[in-house]
């Protein structure tokens, strides 16, 4: 039995294999309507969400399984003080697979070890995120066709951001990737991400303040919002809330052929007026991100076609 706890949990193969999958349950979906047919998925969310659940729900649905599960721990028996072992050990009667989103960094791998099911984490903390990576690779692949010899600008909350992070640690593994990491000098990645990822593996990067100065070189632009929630003080989110806003007069700069990439919800750091700029792919991500769950789901759940 195999969990997800982070993209590195698979090989270059397999997440290949998977991607080619979800590739496929594009082309025909209704050829995946049964695959999972009297099989469960728990979504166990200790902290809000809208995308990654409906995600992870619709995915499931599309495959023919069902869905139990509850959308924050106050609706759980962790009001109760109920364990994440001793939730995972009950659900694990319930449910042939789980997803679990906890703001504690490593909850869903300690519910990993004490689950008879495969557990997915579907966001800890500040630390992995790994299906949004998935979401994230299977876009960046479908649009432009490859994961190699591509400069890739993430601009925004560096620091906190846990997507950011386990998009660096994935792509690394591909040749050819270069990034460029724009942000406020507070918000910058944090050092193991430097020294233990990006220099380790020799792949070249620059740190830059201006998203202008690094538009023109990119093939992908991957924007973050500053995220309320990760911050001590009020004063210092509204300082940088605004610090960077992608609008259509930034997006001359781009390349014709720039994709921008946003993991959402996005609050103001992409302006509305870019929606409608063909390069603006980050609701076909959404779209995406359901087929790459499905693969998962199949893969995990060791379903055949």
């Amino acid at each position: 039995m195999r969990h997800c706890m982070s993209p590195l949990d698979f090989s270059i193969e397999e997440l290949d294999q998977m991607m080619d999958l979800a590739a496929r349950i594009e082309k025909n979906p209704e050829g995946y309507a049964h695959v999972c047919d009297r099989k469960k998925i728990a979504t166990l969310f200790y902290e809000p969400s809208t995308r990654t659940r409906l995600s992870f729900e619709t995915a499931m649905l599309n495959l023919g399984g069902q869905v139990i599960g509850f959308s924050s721990a106050q609706s759980s028996s962790a009001s109760k003080g109920e364990s994440v072992a001793d939730t995972i050990r009950v659900i694990s009667c319930f449910a042939d697979i789980a997803a679990i989103r906890h703001p504690k960094e490593g909850a869903p791998y300690v519910a990993s070890l004490h689950s008879s099911i495969p557990v997915i984490n579907a966001g800890d903390g500040g630390h992995q995120h790994p299906t949004q990576t998935l979401t994230d690779m299977t876009t960046i692949r479908q649009i432009k066709g490859r994961l190699t010899d591509l400069t890739i600008g993430l601009c925004g909350d560096l620091k906190f951001g846990r997507t950011v992070h386990s998009l660096i640690s994935s792509l690394v593994r591909y040749p050819g990737i270069r990034f460029i990491l724009i942000s406020p000098e507070e918000l910058r990645i944090p050092d193991y991400v430097r020294e233990d990822i990006l220099n380790k593996n020799h792949v070249p990067y620059e740190e830059v303040i201006r998203l202008e100065d690094a538009m023109p070189q990119l093939d992908v632009l991957y924007m973050t919002r500053v995220q309320r929630e990760r911050f001590f003080n009020e004063e210092d989110y509204v300082r940088m809330k605004d610090f960077y806003i992608l609008d259509s007069e930034k997006m001359k700069l781009a390349r014709p052929d720039c994709t921008v990439l946003h993991p959402l919800p996005r609050v103001n750091e992409i302006s509305v007026d870019v929606d409608n700029d063909p390069r603006a792919c980050y609701f076909r991500q959404v779209q995406y991100g359901v087929y790459i769950r499905m693969a998962l789901i199949m893969t995990l759940l060791e379903v055949n076609e």
